[in-house]
Formats: C-alpha cells, structure tokens, sequence
C-alpha cells in the first residue's frame, strides 16, 4: 500500500464530491489519522504531502510529535481525559473532542498565558449511546457558555457518524451538523467563529464533503493499519 497512491486516489474522489455540490476541493483539508500506524508511516504521509496528522491517544500522538515535530499540524482527535490536558495542551494544533465544561475549564487552566486553543465541539447528531458529544438540542447553549474560557476558540463543530454498509444513510448526520455550525456561526460570538466541520472518515467521507465537511480524517483508507 502506498500512501502517495492512496492519496492522489481520495483527492481525486473529493474533487468528484465538490464538483457534485459546486465546492472548491481546495476547501477540504485531509488529516491523516495515524493512531493505528508507525512513525515511519506517519512520515510517508508526511512526504506524500498530507500536514494535517490526527491522533487519538496523548502519549502516542506525543510520540510521533517528538519524531516529526513541526513538520504536521497536530490534531488531538480522541476523546480526552481531563488528566491528560497538561500533557497535550502546548503539542497539538486543534483539538477535535471537546464536549463538556469540566474539560473547557481544565483546557483553559493550563494553556499557556496569552495563547487560544482552537476547539472543535464535539456533538453527538446520531444519539448513539456509543458516542461522546454535546446533544444538538444543547450546542449552542454550550458554545455560548464557552466564553468564560478566554483560551478557548471553538473553530468549528465535529461528529462521528454511525458506521453502516450504505454511506448515504450518514447524510442526515451530517446535513445536521451542518446546519447547526450555520446556526451558531451566524451569531458571531467573539470566541467561536465556527467555521469549520470536522466530519467523515474512510468509509464516508465523500458524503460529509458534499454535506460541507471541511476537515475529513482518513485513517485506514490513507496511512492502512499496522496494528
């Protein structure tokens, strides 16, 4: 499997997904999840030319930041323990699971002075039981309710949707979570522009780009799996 091919094969089918819904592909920014493979994997995807990398995990994103460092925009996209935010505050780029006030407030005692993190919420459109995030009845309460965490910016909205054998069911999800970013984007809050939707993986991703996606994270379908 070579990550180069892989990623010329994605680009050329979110290229497909933008021309159905009159979007530029350049909207669309790929994070290489490599939470299940080596650092000298996450390297081919570095050279292959993918900079936005995800991990799920502080110690082993740690890991692979200390070997590739500055080289990839890091992307914390596991759900986070408040235990571990003094770990990863300084490290990671974007932060992809925030979706409770104990963990704003933790985020926000140990950024360093002077510094913004930039948060996507994570809601959870599906209501699986399975599944982290804010209700969408309750997002923009919570977003709102962020603004006494002055190093919180919310970027953007994120969501996992249900893993099914026809990737048009997903659409609902995402067309969702989409409106609700337009929701909360229009009221212009200081500290949540909300621009962006952190949605769709391997199995789905051409769907959330038609829906708006402007992060998608690949995983197996980019990187493989080594573990």
């Amino acid at each position: 499997m070579d990550v180069k091919d892989n990623l010329q094969h994605i680009m050329k089918r979110i290229e497909q997904s933008c021309e159905k819904v009159n979007r530029k592909s350049t909207e669309v920014k790929i994070i290489g999840v490599t939470k299940y493979v080596s650092i000298p994997r996450a390297s081919e995807a570095l050279a292959a030319g993918v900079i936005h990398l995800g991990e799920n995990r502080v110690e082993e994103g740690l890991e692979k930041r200390e070997a590739l460092g500055d080289k990839a925009i890091w992307h914390f996209i596991g759900n986070l323990q408040s235990k571990k935010v003094k770990q990863m505050i300084d490290q990671f780029d974007y932060l992809h699971s925030l979706d409770r006030l104990s963990l704003a407030k933790e985020i926000n005692k140990r950024a360093p002075h002077g510094t913004s993190i930039k948060c996507f919420v994570q809601i959870n459109v599906s209501g699986e039981e399975s599944k982290s995030g804010i209700n969408p009845s309750d997002a923009i309460q919570f977003v709102t309710s962020l603004k006494q965490f002055e190093a919180i910016e919310v970027v953007g909205l994120m969501t996992m949707a249900p893993f099914v054998e026809n990737k048009e069911e997903t659409r609902p999800v995402f067309r969702k979570l989409k409106e609700l970013k337009d929701t909360i984007e229009a009221l212009q809050l200081p500290h949540a522009p909300c621009h962006e939707l952190s949605m769709g993986m391997s199995n789905d991703y051409e769907v959330a780009v038609e829906e708006g996606a402007t992060f998608i994270r690949i995983g197996s379908s980019l990187v493989g799996n080594e573990s």
